[in-house]
């Protein structure tokens, strides 16, 4: 289970923030297992309250509770351990090894933990139709095509929740889709959560909880 309690991270305070936030100061809760939508415009903190969740930032007023402990008593260890074994990551900017081969970037997430196979691999990739991508480094791809193999990548390691930061912003109609039925796929055979932060869309899913920021 994941608690916010009075939090406000630092940098938005001098942004001035909505009244009607359900997220930044209120007391949040999320619950295991459940899908949870968060929106808001561009630049009004959704990728910083996924980051924070992460562990990649600690400066906020406020408690983050993440499993019954605060995130900053997170040691490096603990974050990595939680990385690879809870939590699951699609960054809004994908954060692709440009120079390695979209496979290899998928292998590195798949072998810490020995999750995914490389055949499991190529399926995923098949679901999302770029397994012919796969030996093509991830420069040469468009947007779109890195998104999904970000996609896949988050998919490759055991996770109880999994954060979702724009993360088919590049994609049409057909491939948005896809991409949600994978993930989807995914969390029920893992029992996992969703914290997907986007500017409104719901993408025909059902929702426990949609929170304004």
């Amino acid at each position: 289970m994941i608690r916010l309690d009075g939090f406000l991270p630092h940098p938005l305070q001098s942004l001035g923030i909505n009244e009607r936030t359900q997220v930044f100061g209120p007391p949040c809760t999320f619950v295991d297992g459940q899908r949870y939508l968060v929106v808001a415009p561009s630049g009004k903190g959704k990728s910083t309250l996924l980051h924070t969740l992460y562990g990649l930032r600690k400066d906020y007023d406020g408690q983050v509770e993440i499993e019954g402990r605060e995130a900053r008593s997170y040691t490096p260890d603990d974050w990595a351990a939680f990385r690879q074994q809870q939590c699951a990551i699609v960054f809004q900017d994908l954060r692709l090894f440009p120079e390695l081969s979209a496979l290899e970037n998928i292998q590195l997430k798949a072998r810490l933990t020995g999750h995914k196979s490389d055949e499991q691999i190529r399926d995923l990739a098949a679901q999302l139709g770029v397994d012919h991508l796969l030996p093509q480094t991830a420069a040469t791809l468009s947007y779109g095509q890195q998104q999904r193999m970000a996609i896949v990548r988050a998919l490759c390691q055991p996770f109880r929740w999994i954060l979702l930061d724009e993360p088919t912003s590049h994609l049409d109609e057909a491939n948005t889709e896809a991409a949600f039925a994978l993930i989807q796929q995914e969390c029920a055979a893992q029992q996992a959560g969703m914290i997907l932060v986007s500017l409104g869309e719901t993408f025909g899913l059902d929702f426990a909880g949609s929170l304004e920021l």
